[in-house]
């Protein structure tokens, strides 16, 4: 990008925030200030047009139908799988995997190895993981006898890479990891991380949800076993989300579930099951959102992205500088490479009280746990705030959260 000023990175992202109807609303009295874009990111016009015109013109249900609806359909369901594929730089579309999101994706893994894990063997999982990065890989553990080995955090919210050294071993087969921290911002180094763990043939599972919104992501370059992102993340529609597995993984996976389309036969014989990528895809699908997913991928592409990602680093920097004019107020996550999200706590207040008195002017953050538990314990903490910014987001909109918090501050001083 040539140089551009920070005036007309601004103008770019003020046309983009143009796009999100949501936002030109009051709350409480107030206009409306989002900061929770971690949690759920707002839809643009563009999504929300698709959509109703493909219930408006086109809704049937996909690849069996004859008639024209049932083609529209099914055109525009595999047409997102292809937008997928593209945005991931996936060698294949039979490798894009449609689930209700990250979690089920997550889930969708766990289930399917299965069979490979054995009694002894174990699973590598960071502290900085979402609950949907833990659980089922307990469950895993549960069901076949694996251990789950954690890997730490220092006191900035990064990885202690030299741990990872030490945890890898012969018996490790899992390696499951976010690509950024849902808390605490820090953007992973996994490709230094997935190289490590193929020393040991070890196979990598990334939880993708808070690293797609912010900048691309390319498997093949990653060279992950596994990658998963959720659609609401992404300014696409909630319902849906992404798992990406390479192909020799996915064909020896059981599939999830049964019933209808991930079938090629059945019979009380015996069933056969249907090719990628639909052996992991019963039922009727989520063909609406599949379409709003396309076109929150489509407008992605559309935008100056190096710009707005200089604007979105900028309102994180802005915040940063504010943080000292808050008595007792201290960031959690101070990883140097993160994207723009700012976890934070002022001592002597309650994360939920902020959260409550912070709508009261029109503002909505997060609060509780973030569902990292594990990462709570490690900073001593039950909960926090946390504030997460979008290209959509203004300078005015920091000041703003700030001139709010200072308020609270003095009411509890």
């Amino acid at each position: 990008m040539s140089a551009m000023t920070a005036q007309e990175i601004q103008e770019i992202a003020l046309k983009a925030r143009a796009d999100f109807p949501i936002l030109n609303q009051d709350v409480n009295g107030k206009p409306l200030v989002y900061l929770d874009s971690a949690a759920s990111s707002q839809k643009p016009q563009q999504v929300i047009d698709a959509m109703t015109a493909y219930y408006h013109s086109d809704n049937a249900n996909v690849h069996r139908g004859a008639h024209i609806l049932g083609d529209r359909a099914t055109a525009a369901f595999e047409g997102a799988r292809d937008k997928v594929k593209s945005y991931l730089n996936a060698p294949a579309r039979e490798q894009i995997i449609w689930t209700k999101g990250t979690t089920e994706a997550m889930n969708l893994v766990a289930h399917g190895l299965t069979p490979q894990i054995e009694a002894g063997d174990e699973i590598i999982v960071t502290r900085m993981e979402h609950h949907a990065n833990i659980v089922p890989w307990q469950m895993l553990a549960e069901r076949t006898g694996a251990v789950i080995k954690v890997w730490e955090i220092n006191e900035h919210g990064e990885l202690l890479m030299d741990q990872l050294d030490e945890l890898l071993n012969p018996n490790t087969k899992l390696l499951c990891f976010t690509h950024v921290s849902n808390v605490l911002g820090t953007i992973n180094p996994a490709n230094e991380i997935i190289a490590k763990a193929k020393s040991v043939n070890a196979l990598t599972v990334l939880d993708g949800a808070q690293a797609t919104p912010h900048f691309a992501v390319d498997v093949q370059d990653l060279d992950c076993d596994f990658y998963a992102f959720s659609s609401h993340k992404i300014f696409g529609p909630t319902g849906i989300g992404v798992l990406y597995g390479k192909r020799d993984l996915l064909e020896a996976m059981p599939p999830y579930q049964g019933g209808g389309e991930m079938i090629e036969r059945v019979s009380f014989e015996g069933t056969t099951y249907n090719q990628l990528p639909y052996k992991f895809e019963a039922g009727t699908p989520a063909i609406g959102e599949a379409v709003g997913l396309g076109t929150a991928i489509d407008y992605i592409q559309s935008l100056d992205r190096e710009a707005l990602d200089a604007h979105e680093a900028a309102l994180m920097a802005h915040a940063i500088k504010l943080i000292e004019t808050i008595p007792g107020m201290s960031m959690i996550g101070t990883a140097e490479n993160k994207v723009p999200v700012m976890s934070f706590k002022i001592e002597g207040l309650h994360p939920s009280d902020i959260g409550m008195l912070l709508d009261q002017q029109g503002i909505g953050i997060r609060t509780g746990h973030h569902c990292a538990m594990p990462l709570m314990e490690k900073f001593g903490l039950p909960g926090c705030a946390r504030a997460s910014f979008a290209f959509y987001n203004t300078h005015e909109e920091v000041d703003q959260l700030f001139a709010a918090l200072a308020k609270i501050q003095r009411m509890f001083a």
